[in-house]
């Protein structure tokens, strides 16, 4: 992993991923389903729930991104997995609480790590932007629950495509007027560093879960366990 000043003196933005990486989205919504689901009388583990409706979430995105179709809002993507989740779980539901569990997204908050660690990268001269999956408005309301107003909050929606598609780390680069080559790129996950590394980016994988990043020839230039450590690699003081 390079580290010195050479390096540092390379990047000019620091784009994060905001589901999963900037938000602890598996405990915030964890916790959101949990009297939800003792409501619905369903006895299962409720942080399963959670992944179950996260990676069905995910394959769908990955679906519509491959597919020819128009680009599918996020939103629409996390109520149709969720319903499934709950089909498949043989809970009874409406609309509305469909719509209820994908509002709690905006709300989830950030780990405990985070707000320091991007207060001192800016104090360090860096700028800093968000390039999520999650609708514009999504974003925008989720920013009053993270406490922290980024110089660019970017969603993809604008790219026509979700992550990894490479359109959506060019929209990056088109908007904040920053090279690829200046750009560093912190996700919690694999599949999006992959992505904006194979695209030409830096990329940091945040390794919160302690899982191995994978084979693959895109390895990340950076692997951290948290935002401190990234924090500590990347400033002076």
């Amino acid at each position: 992993m390079e580290t010195s000043n050479k390096f540092n003196k390379k990047i000019k933005l620091i784009i994060f991923d905001q589901y999963g990486t900037i938000v602890d989205m598996q405990k915030g919504l964890t916790e959101a389903v949990i009297p939800f689901l003792k409501q619905k009388n369903w006895h299962g583990d409720p942080n399963r729930f959670v992944t179950w409706w996260r990676r069905t979430h995910f394959e769908n995105s990955m679906i519509d991104a491959l597919s020819k179709n128009n680009h599918t809002n996020y939103r629409i993507i996390g109520q149709n997995a969720v319903s499934y989740v709950m089909d498949r779980c043989n809970i009874q539901y409406t609309e509305n609480e469909v719509e209820w569990l994908i509002k709690q997204i905006e709300t989830l908050k950030p780990f405990p790590d985070v707000i320091k660690s991007l207060n001192k990268l800016r104090t360090n001269g860096y700028k800093l932007a968000i390039l999520s999956n999650g609708d514009a408005d999504m974003l925008n309301n989720a920013k009053q629950y993270i406490g922290f107003d980024m110089d660019y909050t970017i969603s993809v929606q604008e790219a026509g495509y979700f992550k990894p598609h490479w359109k959506t780390y060019s929209l990056a680069v088109l908007k904040t007027k920053t090279k690829k080559e200046n750009c560093l790129f912190v996700a919690n996950h694999a599949f999006d560093c992959i992505g904006a590394k194979s695209f030409g980016m830096l990329t940091a994988f945040v390794d919160r879960r302690k899982r191995p990043f994978g084979h693959t020839p895109f390895q990340p230039d950076m692997n951290v366990k948290n935002f401190e450590e990234l924090t500590n690699l990347l400033t002076r003081f």
